[in-house]
This record gives structure tokens, sequence and C-alpha cells, in this order.
């Protein structure tokens, strides 16, 4: 097997940097405790979809228990072992009308994503089912990018506006708000994608995308929140919703 000692090294810089973080996160007071819910966010229909310490909430994609995620201090770990699609999970609730709130990074050349509408059953994959809130290493990422694939977009349809991730050690804040057909994606405090499924603008986007074959695509009004494995170290925290 082939060694690429340059993106190892990176890689290992990477680690080094989480495990400083995580370092200062426990010195960190209290009133930044991550994965939990304020009294107003409570009272406003919020719910956790993860609290830091179990994935109670949590399935696979087309199957059962999750396997090969882990849970690091209060930090949810995709496997980041490489493999393309390895572990997709979703959520065992469904949603039809919600905003969504979740952290993320990833470490260099990764990539992974979020979905909504999810189905189980009729696809094998789970991209073929829901829409894909996209997120990669934008700034290193080895290859050139399509408009469409960088965060916070609406993976090969819709090209983030004026989005900009922060420096690969730090958070990404987003935002994803479904509400019958009107859809918005926000990265960072800001609205970067905006669009409405089933338009006509949204069906000839379709027929010139990657899923031009895919009759199941986009299509479902209800379904799971989907996690993606796709390959390299991503982290989640804080993902809590709300029905609208």
């Amino acid at each position: 097997m082939k060694i690429n000692t340059y993106k190892n090294m990176k890689y290992l810089v990477y680690l080094i940097l989480i495990a400083f973080s995580y370092g200062m996160a426990g010195c960190a007071p209290k009133d930044t405790a991550i994965n939990t819910l304020t009294k107003k966010e409570v009272e406003e229909g919020w719910e956790l979809l993860f609290d830091g310490k179990s994935l109670e909430n949590w399935k696979t994609f087309n199957g059962g228990k999750v396997t090969g995620w882990e849970i690091v201090d209060g930090v949810l770990n995709n496997s980041g072992v490489g493999s393309d699609h390895g572990g997709d999970i979703i959520s065992k609730k469904e949603f039809q009308d919600f905003e969504l709130y979740m952290e993320w990074k990833v470490s260099p050349e990764s990539n992974s994503g979020i979905f909504f509408h999810v189905q189980e059953g009729i696809v094998n994959a789970i991209y073929e089912s829901g829409p894909e809130y996209q997120l990669i290493d934008d700034k290193g990422w080895p290859t050139e990018l399509k408009d469409s694939q960088y965060s916070g977009a609406n993976y090969d349809m819709h090209a983030p506006q004026e989005a900009e991730v922060v420096p690969i050690d730090e958070w990404n804040k987003t935002r994803l708000i479904v509400k019958g057909p009107h859809v918005e994606h926000w990265l960072n405090g800001k609205k970067v994608v905006e669009y409405e499924l089933w338009s006509d603008e949204w069906y000839e986007l379709k027929e010139n995308s990657k899923w031009k074959e895919r009759e199941h695509y986009g299509m479902a009004k209800k379904g799971h929140i989907g996690l993606q494995d796709h390959g390299g170290l991503t982290m989640f925290r804080n993902i809590k919703i709300r029905e609208l």
C-alpha cells in the first residue's frame, strides 16, 4: 500500500490540535457546556438528537445498531477510516417541517454531509433519497471543487453564496430550515442557500445533476435526518432540532 507521507503528517498535526482543544475544553466554564438545552430552547420546542453520551436516537441507515462511530469527550466522531460510505447514520425519528442546528468540523482532506427527508428500504445509499447539506475541507481539498460542492451547498444542486468556513480546528455552525417545500441552508450565521423543493427550477437542476437517474432523490415530504460516514474524520456536537 502506497503511503502518502505528507497527508499523514497533516492528519497527525490535526489530531494534536484536536487533543489540545479537548484539553482546553476541560478548563472551560460550566456555562459553555455542550449538548445541552437552555430553558428558553426547551420552551421553544427544541430537543437534543445527541446528548454527548449515547447514540440512542440514531441507527445505521438501512440497518440497526450504530457501529464504527465514537463518542469522544461529548463529541460524535464518524469512523474516519477513509472508506466510502462506511456507515451512514440516521435519526430514529422522522421529521417533516423543522429547524436543525449542529456544530461540526472536518479533518484535512475530508468531507461529509447532513441529509434530511431520508427514506429507508427504497434505495441502497442515503444520498439517493435525502438532499444533502455539504460539509467539506473547503480550503484543503486536494482537487478542484465545483461551486455546488463547497460547504453549505445543496450538494450538486445549489451552490452556497458568500459562504465562509472557520479555520479547520474550529467549529462551524449549521442551521437547516425545512418548511414545506422551502429550504434554507445557514452557515456560521449567514444564509448561504435557499430553494424550493419540487419547483420548476429544482426539477431542472435535478435533471442536470448526478441525481438525474435517482427517482427517489428529494421526493419525500418527511423522513430521517442523516449524517454521512464518507471518508476522513468528521466531528459533530450540539445536534438539536425543533419541529415547525
